[in-house]
C-alpha cells in the first residue's frame, strides 16, 4: 500500500499576521475550496482560533456527488509558523497536512506538505492514478487562484508548484 504526499508553494504578498489570520481560520476553508466539491463545515464547537487538539467536521462531495463525513484534529501549532492537520474520520485512510509560513522580503512564503494514502489498498493506489492525484491538483490549482484573488499578486518570481511523490 502506497503513501503518497504533494508540496505546493505559494508566495503572498501580505504581512505574516494576514496570512495567518486567514489560513487558520476553519472559518476561510469554504473561501479556498472549489465549489464543485460541496464543502460545508459541519462542526459548530471549533473555536475561532487554531490550537492543539481542535477538531473540525466538514461534509465534502469528491466523487460523484456523493457526501463523505470527513473529521480533522489540528495536532500541532506553533503560532505564525506552522499547524498540521491529521485526518480522524474521512475518505483518506491516511492525511496528514502541514502548513508552513516564513517570512521573506515582500510577503509570506506559504508551504503545503500532504502526506495520503487512499483506502482499499491496490485499487486505491490504481484510483490515485486514474482521478485522485488530479482531483488534488486541480483543489490546490484553485486555491493558488484564489488567494491571487483575495491579496494580489506575487511581483517576483512565483514559486508556485504541485509537485506529487509516490513513498513505498
Amino acid at each position: 500500500m502506497a503513501t503518497f504526499s504533494l508540496k505546493t508553494v505559494q508566495c503572498i504578498p501580505v504581512d505574516l499576521d494576514m496570512a495567518w489570520e486567514f489560513f487558520s481560520s476553519p472559518a476561510n476553508l469554504k473561501t479556498i475550496t472549489p465549489d464543485n466539491l460541496g464543502f460545508q463545515i459541519l462542526s459548530k464547537h471549533h473555536g475561532s482560533s487554531m490550537y492543539p487538539g481542535q477538531i473540525i467536521e466538514y461534509k465534502v462531495k469528491p466523487v460523484l456527488g456523493i457526501p463523505i463525513y470527513w473529521m480533522t484534529e489540528i495536532t500541532h501549532v506553533q503560532d505564525k509558523r506552522y499547524f498540521v492537520d491529521e485526518q480522524r474520520f474521512g475518505p483518506y485512510q491516511l492525511w496528514h497536512h502541514q502548513h508552513h509560513f516564513k517570512i521573506i522580503e515582500g510577503g509570506v512564503e506559504m508551504t503545503d506538505i500532504v502526506h495520503y494514502r487512499n483506502p482499499l489498498g491496490f485499487l486505491g493506489n490504481i484510483a490515485n492514478g486514474l482521478f485522485v492525484k488530479k482531483q488534488l491538483r486541480q483543489i490546490f490549482e484553485f486555491r493558488f487562484k484564489k488567494v491571487e484573488e483575495l491579496f494580489g499578486k506575487w511581483k517576483g518570481v512565483q514559486l508556485n508548484s504541485v509537485e506529487f511523490n509516490k513513498a513505498a
